[in-house]
């Protein structure tokens, strides 16, 4: 498994972002290799986002990055946003027994 970690700032319309991620959330979740994604908003600096994604592996994500469709969702969200993607592997969960 594979973790994206991805911290939005917005440029553009909070209310716009969040229906273009919504739009592009669906798009990802009908990809081969996707497990789940949160997409958080930070408490105190409105216009703050992070998208936590996993994935079953690397190529998986990547293959989803290189579908034409995902062009227009990639131009919607630079278009309202700068991001910060990076790619983690996960070492360690403890969960609330």
């Amino acid at each position: 498994m594979i973790t994206l970690i991805n911290r939005f700032e917005v440029t553009g319309s909070t209310a716009e972002f969040e229906r273009a991620f919504a739009a592009t959330s669906a798009f990802f979740a009908s990809r081969p290799g996707f497990v789940r994604h949160r997409l958080l908003r930070h408490l105190d600096r409105p216009g703050h986002y992070v998208n936590v994604a996993d994935w079953e592996d690397e190529t998986s994500f990547h293959q989803a990055l290189r579908q034409k469709e995902f062009a227009a969702h990639r131009a919607a969200l630079r278009a309202l946003s700068d991001s910060d993607p990076e790619l983690y592997t996960p070492l360690l969960e403890r969960v609330s027994s």
